[in-house]
């Protein structure tokens, strides 16, 4: 354990741990929304509203992450503590919670039944509210070169937490909805409070933000980083709305549920040391090579027919998914100055939130298929080098390099 003081800028994996544990209740919480979000409404006669909601809430959050990581930026910069923003929205979240899981048992009036959708966009708000500025407490936590290793902590809990969701999804089923949201709200509360005993407030170094307060991205910088989010966020969302389906077909014996799983639990696996190799290798190097062989992969997967490689593409897609989670976030950090972690985090999020609307939206409306989705990617892939490509020319421009 490194001393609690980042005066040396050591990884202070005391604090990266309490951040993955509010991470863990964050996934959570999205697995009792993403499991209870189209029963509740089938059940308040609402089924057409569910798939468009999902799409809303994620063109939403395209244009809010931005705008509260910015806000989180200048809090940061008044306040010395991110701390009270994401504190705001955990209780936010919780009470939005509390409030669907009031509702959800009772059978409301025809004309009152919008309520319950309006309060599930409100939580996804509430969520956005802290994610972003959450994640961007990692730069007063690491220094830059470090990011990989301690980014690799988070992928590490975000792929454990998410290969469960088809045990978690069962015991959702027996406790039902009102129990349930109650229950994520107090697991978002818990995150919140051992993040913060994990961060007493000495842990911060406000001189890393009064060194770089005036400096600030080019607006093109901003917009590559958002872009990037939003063609990473869009081959990722194609990877897992379409290709567990298409690998099941070459495993009969395994549900798409759990083919999913697979892959989030090969992702966590692979995390720590591939945390260390990206740390060597480089941010832009490791998600490019991430998303290339998600892509070639998903060109395999159509072409296959022998079971023994569609286990071994499970294997591979783990992996390179793992590589590009590794990435993201030390890339989207490492392109700004620290005093906008919050903006960087914000953009990165809300183009990927962006992407996330765009796949369903193409489901929904063209129902696409594997060969499609793959070439597809391959578009997302080349947006994704071409906007890196133009980074690093900026960034070259801007240090008169």
């Amino acid at each position: 354990m490194v001393n609690s003081c980042n005066t040396s800028r050591e990884i202070l994996w005391r604090q990266v741990w309490g951040l993955a544990a509010l991470l863990a209740a964050i996934i959570l919480s999205w697995m009792v929304y993403a499991f209870y979000q189209p029963k509740i409404l089938q059940e308040l006669e609402l089924v057409e509203l569910a798939g468009w909601l999902g799409i809303v809430q994620g063109l939403i959050a395209a244009v809010l992450e931005p705008l509260n990581g910015g806000i989180s930026d200048r809090i940061q910069q008044r306040l010395g503590s991110r701390l009270p923003m994401i504190s705001f929205g955990v209780v936010l979240a919780g009470l939005m919670f509390v409030g669907v899981s009031l509702l959800a048992d009772y059978n409301l009036p025809t004309g009152i039944r919008w309520i319950i959708p309006v309060l599930m966009t409100a939580w996804v708000i509430a969520m956005i509210i802290f994610r972003g500025p959450a994640i961007a407490l990692l730069t007063q936590f690491v220094p830059a070169t470090e990011l990989p290793q301690a980014n690799a902590i988070l992928v590490l809990v975000f792929g454990t937490v998410g290969a469960i969701a088809p045990l978690f999804n069962t015991l959702l089923s027996s406790l039902g909805a009102s129990i349930t949201f109650m229950l994520g709200a107090i697991a978002l509360v818990l995150g919140a409070y051992i993040l913060q005993i994990f961060t007493p407030k000495q842990n911060f170094v406000p001189a890393i933000y009064h060194q770089d307060k005036s400096a600030t991205a080019p607006n093109v910088l901003l917009s590559l980083i958002f872009v990037i989010g939003l063609a990473t966020g869009f081959e990722i969302n194609l990877l897992f709305a379409i290709f567990p389906q298409e690998l099941q077909t070459q495993l009969p014996g395994l549900q798409v549920e759990f083919i999913a799983s697979e892959i989030l639990l090969v992702s966590a696996i692979a995390s720590v040391p591939l945390g260390d190799w990206t740390a060597d290798l480089g941010a832009n190097k490791s998600m490019l090579l991430g998303l290339g062989t998600m892509t070639g992969l998903m060109g395999l997967t159509i072409l296959n027919d022998n079971y023994i490689l569609a286990i071994a593409l499970i294997l591979a897609f783990g992996m390179s998914f793992s590589l590009v989670l590794i990435s993201m976030i030390p890339f989207a950090l490492g392109k700004l100055p620290a005093s906008q972690a919050g903006l960087g985090t914000g953009l990165y999020f809300g183009g990927s939130a962006g992407g996330t609307a765009i796949v369903s939206l193409l489901i929904k409306q063209l129902g696409l298929t594997s060969v499609g989705a793959f070439l597809l990617a391959e578009v997302a892939f080349l947006v994704v080098t071409l906007c890196i490509l133009l980074c690093k020319k900026v960034s070259r421009i801007r240090t008169g390099e």
